[in-house]
């Protein structure tokens, strides 16, 4: 199962930049994977350099002449690969460069040393952006590397945008605009994975987001003379209604509901009768789905308490909450702030929305929906045992909603199996050389 999570990570960008053969790499031996750790990705500005340091791995794509590179504000970068057809539409792989910040404390090494200890290189997004979850920066770009190195020269046009945060998408994505740009589809990160049983899920649709301000003003008091409700206590009784009162189910009314028919022939008797009659049965699926905090994200928007303000010993005049929402596909941001103020019910609570944004619309899956098919076929190319890949939705949020005015399809779709030991700090050396295939299977016949 590893040996199958790292080769996917290369073969996977491969695949879908037109041809399904890795090399053996022989002497590569995580070399690139190390690199790639020792860039402190919050990028201050005396790390700029560094980042270009790394790209150095990976000669062949900076000096290839049909691929222009360009650094878009400061820390992005941008690369369009010219195909020999300019009458398709091009396509697009993302991919994020920041982590996380990585204090020193809690490191067997120093978090962006790359340092090789115990077989393993450790370094702050090992198993994030920089080398796994997925087709991210390193990933895809040592896929172009080894398709370059065989003269590969794409029918399709197709760009490899690689953002810092949603600040560099933004930008790449306002960039692209400007030029008139309309793509094919999108490839991101997140969603994918089998869990129970042997599928995969590709995202084509993603949940919207609030932050929002919960505050209360009362006049200030000691704690030796308490009032019978204070800042605290309002603000608390707010926030404990709203968790208490989940925002509705909406099972039915998003892609779980296909998700599960299309993945009812995997389930044994009596499950598979019943979701194969969703019709019937939807009411009891739905239900069933609530009893879970993981499958509960799926049918419905979700809050999380994040941030809690108040005073200490005395009565503070002024309370604040910030809560977290994550917004189901079939929800708008006024909907569901309409219905948080009808459930809070108290004009003492004063709501201030930090940053929000609707969900995006759902991807098309169907068989004229050319960035779902094709990663339909690579998956089953690449995994011969995953018998079922269904459209799903992804949970969290991700940078390619800056690119919703320049595709329709947008997926996304993680190309690994994460078993068990494995975290974003390091990574096995043997689980990367692992990534040489056995054998070359025979490249795919399409356009790109």
């Amino acid at each position: 199962m590893a040996r199958h999570g790292v080769y996917v990570l290369g073969v996977a960008a491969v695949l879908l930049l037109g041809i399904s053969t890795v090399s053996r790499s022989k002497g590569l031996k995580g070399r690139e994977h190390q690199r790639a750790s020792q860039i402190p990705s919050q990028f201050s500005p005396g790390e700029r350099f560094a980042m270009k340091e790394a790209l150095k791995v990976f000669p062949t794509v900076f000096k290839t002449s049909f691929i222009q590179h360009e650094v878009v504000g400061e820390y992005s970068h941008l690369l369009t690969v010219r195909g020999s057809d300019p009458s398709l539409h091009p396509y697009m792989l993302m991919a994020h460069s920041d982590v996380v910040p990585a204090p020193d404390e809690g490191w067997e090494v120093p978090p962006f040393s790359g340092l090789e200890h115990d077989g393993f290189i450790h370094g702050q997004g090992t198993l994030d952006n920089k080398n796994s979850d997925g087709l991210k920066c390193f990933a895809i770009l040592q896929a172009l590397e080894l398709l370059l190195k065989r003269n590969y020269i794409p029918r399709r046009s197709f760009s490899i945008a690689l953002g810092h945060g949603h600040n560099g998408a933004q930008k790449i994505s306002a960039l692209l605009q400007t030029r008139g740009v309309k793509l094919a589809f999108i490839v991101d990160e997140k969603s994918g994975g089998p869990s129970l049983i042997l599928s995969y899920r590709i995202a084509g649709s993603e949940k919207g987001l609030i932050n929002l301000s919960l505050q209360v003003n009362m006049t200030p008091g000691h704690s030796s003379a308490p009032p019978k409700e204070t800042s605290i206590s309002i603000l608390a009784a707010a926030v404990s209604r709203l968790e208490q009162t989940p925002m509705l189910n909406m099972f039915g009314s998003g892609p779980s509901k296909m998700t599960l028919q299309e993945l009812a022939h995997e389930f044994p008797f009596p499950a598979n009768i019943i979701l194969s009659n969703l019709w019937l049965f939807g009411p009891l699926v739905s239900r069933f789905m609530e009893r879970s905090y993981i499958t509960n994200t799926l049918v419905r928007t979700t809050m999380a308490l994040i941030m809690f303000n108040a005073g200490v010993n005395v009565i503070p005049p002024v309370a604040q909450a910030i809560i977290n929402m994550q917004i189901h596909p079939a929800q708008t941001v006024q909907e569901v702030l309409d219905l948080i103020k009808n459930i809070v019910a108290d004009s003492r609570v004063q709501f201030h929305v930090l940053n929000a944004f609707d969900p995006l619309p759902v991807s098309p899956s169907d068989h004229q929906a050319l960035g779902y098919q094709l990663l339909h076929q690579i998956i089953q190319s690449i995994f011969p045992e995953v018998s079922t890949v269904v459209p799903g939705i992804c949970i969290g949020n991700t940078d390619s909603r800056h690119y919703a005015n320049l595709t329709t399809g947008i997926y996304r779709f993680n190309p690994l199996y994460l078993g068990t030991g494995l975290n974003s700090r390091k990574i096995s050396v043997q689980f990367i050389q692992n990534a040489d295939a056995d054998q070359e299977p025979a490249p795919h016949r399409h356009e790109l």
